[in-house]
């Protein structure tokens, strides 16, 4: 994926622009996905085992690491230079690779943050059944992606260079590809209403969760034994 490898030096950067009009950085919306995953998926004190699936330079990565300090942290990205860029602190909690053969089997949790998107929309499911066969038995799997219906999230989505080619995915169509591989979800929710000049009413937004109007949404999904059955068989952020 040369788009991404392109990127490598200045994603960050480039992310932060794409971000103004919501008045925050990118760090503010990697700490929103973790607090929410730590909240709604795994708990505090978890020391399972991590994947976060199109982790890039490591942003979210990073505010995992603070929040999970008990868990095994991997990290997969198809650009080997965004892999290169992740700073060897990160690095020595575990596996961070551009290979999907280097991959486990067993994640406690999977964290696909706004990479589906990027992934044709004719390679969607099987790249879900494929994160669903590396979860451990009753692991879960946790999607963050923009809310195709709200238009500020459409105008970002727009004008931004690491989106232009973006295919955004409604939440119908998401959630049918977490249960066409077998995954039973257990929390939907849409999330990021109200922009930095609006952050004294950030404390309703869960309360929200319910409202098609949130940049994005985040849905958390349960897997069960692995059955044979091609579910799980045999990709950026």
């Amino acid at each position: 994926m040369s788009e991404f490898d392109r990127f490598a030096l200045s994603y960050k950067e480039v992310l932060d622009q794409d971000l103004t009009i919501s008045g925050e950085t990118s760090e503010y919306f990697a700490e929103y996905k973790a607090r929410f995953m730590v909240r709604e998926a795994v708990g505090p004190g978890f020391s399972g085992k991590v994947l976060d699936y199109g982790c890039g330079v490591g942003l979210l990565s990073e505010i995992l690491n603070k929040h999970l300090p008990a868990c095994t942290l991997h990290g997969f990205d198809v650009s080997s230079e965004s892999i290169g860029k992740i700073g060897a602190g990160l690095r020595a909690r575990g596996l961070f690779t551009a290979k999907d053969q280097d991959l486990d089997d067993d994640y406690d949790a999977i964290i696909v943050s706004n990479v589906m998107h990027h992934i044709c929309p004719e390679d969607r499911q099987a790249t879900i059944c494929r994160l669903r066969s590396r979860l451990a038995p009753a692991g879960k799997l946790v999607m963050f992606e923009h809310n195709p219906l709200n238009p500020c999230t459409r105008w970002v989505v727009r004008h931004s260079p690491l989106d232009k080619e973006a295919i955004l995915l409604p939440r119908g169509e998401a959630l049918a590809y977490l249960r066409d591989a077998g995954l039973r979800v257990t929390r939907r929710a849409y999330i990021v209403f109200f922009p930095r000049p609006l952050a004294w009413l950030r404390a309703l937004e869960p309360w929200l969760a319910w409202l098609p109007a949130g940049a994005q949404y985040a849905l958390v999904a349960e897997g069960g034994p692995h059955n044979g059955d091609g579910l799980g068989g045999p990709r950026h952020s």
